[in-house]
């Protein structure tokens, strides 16, 4: 009897661990002010689809003072609202998408959104779902959505109450759309997008939608609103004349800003659920789109399938110990990880080519919002270690890229090349996925499309300035960011180098493993920075090591100075020690850059600055403090709880590499750099078709406020501070000792 209810008392302690809602942990309000740029809305994980409040468009609007909010369709700090949007981006820096606007009102239909707008109260965002109530309307809004569809949930009071489609607003500033009522349940339509970090109308292209609602509108119809226009280019300004209520059945409306209003007489409170489908490629598509993943299913139905699959991916980490803040802090940084990069597309496995817009087909996963200046450096490799099957996935969508245009991609967003930001950081991912292990992909290929960006001269969109670059070994002062293009330049050549030494590729190797070090030409002696070079070889004068910082202008570098870029030669630690002197002089002027507050926790350049301090024997401990300091300085349970731009996860990645306990210092290599975790107990499950172990397993004992004393690796004291990719995906136990 005694072993029965020890039987049932096991088995209830296992289904109360495997039932955990890792969800509960996740505040999606985070990053939502200081620039984070993420949005609280529902959105399932990798989606192609996610349901915002829009709330950038209108009245008390933070975007008076600064225009950097433009960039996320919701602001924190912004309390009135113009619509739910149903194609984002998460943490980005320049505008995009935001369109295809949904916004339920009562009384008479009214189409400019600065009248039609609602302040807002009792706001929840959980993973996969948001609702708010409109103080204007008293109506309850909830919103939660399946990979490809998004479904809205409308609690209207008693009487006249409205559902308006808007096909005018939007972060982007593309102009064309159409719409089309199909039956009093069903509209369907396209929108113009396209303009990320700048406006290209000949690269615009078009996202369809289809919206069913739950109920038939009583009457329905659609609008056009004229525009004052000014100027050969013909660009509007603003609103002019009068909107044209057109009711009843269009064959088609198209204009710039259009839109649809349904509308019903309820004589009691009334819930109505709307759903929209998307898709790249057509409005037949994104009617599948909507019908496979929605089918017959409820709201609620809907919701718990999103739930699961939440549940599914931040549950590949468990985490032990640490307080209930740090448990929000660090799942809330797993979801923002598994937004971008997402599905591109179709059910039917249907996407648009890259550039072109042919539509092609995938037996697999196609994604999309390549993010690579940024996620180059932690997030690929966490995705390498923790879902090993999407990194997979992603680098054959690289690939396939590859094939489609003739080039690998840099910063690619819906099958375009924004060719944003500097650097062909490509490779890198290509390195650092097989290098850990990743081997599913057609490596031959991956080192050709390598091999082609480093080295074409003529007509290289991935490289600008390369003829300097091969000829002299940087960039010089009259090219854009001269100093760091150059570094960027140097990393991809040494994983390069790194991939043609385990391909046997030799003279390859010389070839790069040479390139990867010319920014020691860039050296100063004087200053122990580095600084740019005219092109007959001097120094440029005059020379502001601290220009540059907080994106204020400078010659040499993108977005940074010379403190907050001359240690990004992670690669190359010991030969930047030796320029510097030595590991004490390269220690004290690396600590400069903290104590002078040259640091940007916000961008990328020098976010693995701390971690550096363990290649100097005796001040590994430097690392360890100020990798705790700056978690619990810059990420908070908060709105404005990331350090800024949250750049497709990239912030967060480093959130979770650093409250782990280790963090891939040197970006192609499969090494990490080892501090002291955050939690008592950190749990990995590895995947059975590429690693060899079940579970990694990161334990912290002793002196929680102290440094380390020493490292065990399976049961053995491991020496030194760095590990490697292959001792940990063995199914292996770290165990670090604090004193």
């Amino acid at each position: 009897m005694k072993k029965k209810i020890l039987t049932i008392y096991i088995l209830t302690l296992v289904l109360a661990v495997n039932a955990q809602d890792f969800t509960d942990y996740v505040n999606p309000f985070i990053g939502t002010s200081n620039f984070g740029a993420t949005n609280p809305g529902a959105i399932a994980p990798r989606g192609m689809v996610g349901v915002s409040p829009f709330n950038v468009a209108g009245k008390q609007n933070i975007l008076e003072k600064d225009s950097r909010w433009l960039s996320n369709p919701y602001v924190n700090e912004n309390t009135f609202l113009t619509g739910f949007s149903h194609v984002n981006l998460s943490g980005v820096g320049c505008p995009d998408l935001g369109v295809i606007l949904l916004m339920p009102t009562t009384g008479d239909v009214e189409t400019n959104h600065l009248n039609y707008g609602s302040n807002y109260t009792n706001e929840t965002a959980k993973a996969g779902y948001y609702s708010t109530v409109l103080e204007k309307y008293n109506t309850k809004v909830e919103v939660t959505a399946t990979p490809r569809s998004g479904v809205s949930r409308y609690s209207f009071p008693k009487g006249k109450s409205n559902i308006l489609l808007n096909l005018g607003l939007g972060l982007t500033n593309e102009e064309g759309a159409s719409i089309k009522i199909v039956s009093p349940t069903e509209i369907e339509g396209m929108r113009t997008v396209g303009s990320f970090c700048y406006y290209k109308p000949e690269e615009a292209y078009p996202v369809y939608f289809v919206a069913k609602f739950s109920k038939p509108a009583e009457s329905f119809g659609v609008w056009k609103t004229p525009r004052t226009y000014i100027g050969e280019e013909a660009k509007w300004m603003t609103y002019n004349g009068k909107t044209r209520l057109m009711e009843g059945y269009q064959k088609e409306v198209i204009g710039d800003s259009i839109g649809s209003y349904f509308t019903y007489n309820f004589d009691k409170p009334t819930q109505i659920e709307v759903k929209v489908g998307v898709s790249y490629i057509s409005i037949e598509n994104a009617r599948e789109n909507l019908e496979k993943e929605t089918h017959h299913l409820s709201f609620d139905e809907i919701y718990k399938q999103t739930v699961s699959s939440w549940n599914e991916n931040l549950s590949k980490i468990k985490v032990e110990g640490g307080t209930q803040d740090d448990k929000t802090i660090f799942y809330t940084a797993l979801y923002h990880t598994l937004i971008h990069p997402n599905i591109l597309n179709d059910y039917n496995g249907e996407y648009p080519k890259m550039a072109t817009r042919e539509t092609l087909k995938t037996e697999g996963t196609r994604f999309t919002v390549f993010s690579f200046w940024d996620t180059y450096r932690n997030l690929h490799a966490l995705m390498s270690l923790v879902y090993p099957k999407q990194q997979s996935d992603m680098v054959k969508s690289m690939l396939d890229i590859y094939d489609e245009s003739g080039w690998l991609p840099k910063w690619e967003l819906n099958a375009t090349e924004t060719t944003t930001m500097v650097g062909d950081p490509a490779g890198i991912i290509l390195t650092d996925t097989y290098l850990k292990g990743i081997k599913d992909f057609d490596v031959e290929k991956a080192y050709q499309a390598m091999v082609k960006s480093a080295d074409a001269i003529d007509n290289n969109p991935l490289r600008p300035g390369i003829k300097n670059y091969i000829d002299k070994g940087y960039l010089t002062s009259d090219q854009g960011g001269s100093v760091s293009t150059t570094q960027e330049y140097n990393i991809t050549d040494f994983s390069i180098a790194l991939l043609a030494k385990e391909l046997n590729k030799k003279e390859d190797y010389k070839r790069f493993i040479k390139r990867s070090i010319s920014y020691r030409a860039l050296f100063d002696d004087n200053l122990k920075l580095l600084r740019p070079r005219n092109d007959d070889g001097s120094w440029y004068e005059p020379f502001d090591p601290l220009a540059g910082a907080n994106f204020t202008k400078n010659i040499g570098f993108i977005e940074g100075n010379a403190w907050q870029y001359t240690f990004m030669v992670s690669h190359d630690i010991n030969g930047l020690m030796k320029l510097m002197g030595g590991p004490k002089p390269f220690s004290k002027q690396l600590q400069k850059v903290f104590d002078t507050k040259q640091f940007d926790m916000a961008n990328e350049p020098d976010i693995a600055y701390p971690y550096l301090f363990n290649y100097v024997k005796g001040e590994e401990w430097r690392t360890q403090k100020m990798v705790s300091k700056l978690i619990r300085q810059y990420f908070q349970n908060k709105p404005a709880g990331l350090p800024g731009n949250d750049d497709t996860g990239t912030m967060s990645a480093w959130l979770i590499y650093s409250m782990m306990g280790f963090y891939p210092v040197s970006p192609g290599e499969p090494i990490y750099a080892i501090t002291s975790p955050v939690f008592d107990k950190i749990t990995i499950a590895l995947h059975s078709e590429y690693y060899k172990g079940k579970e990694l397993i990161i334990e912290k004992t002793g002196n929680k406020g102290g440094v380390i004393e020493t490292i065990q690796l399976d049961n053995k004291i491991h020496k030194g501070y760095f590990i490697n990719h292959s001792d940990l995906v063995k199914g292996s136990k770290l165990k670090i000792n604090l004193k």
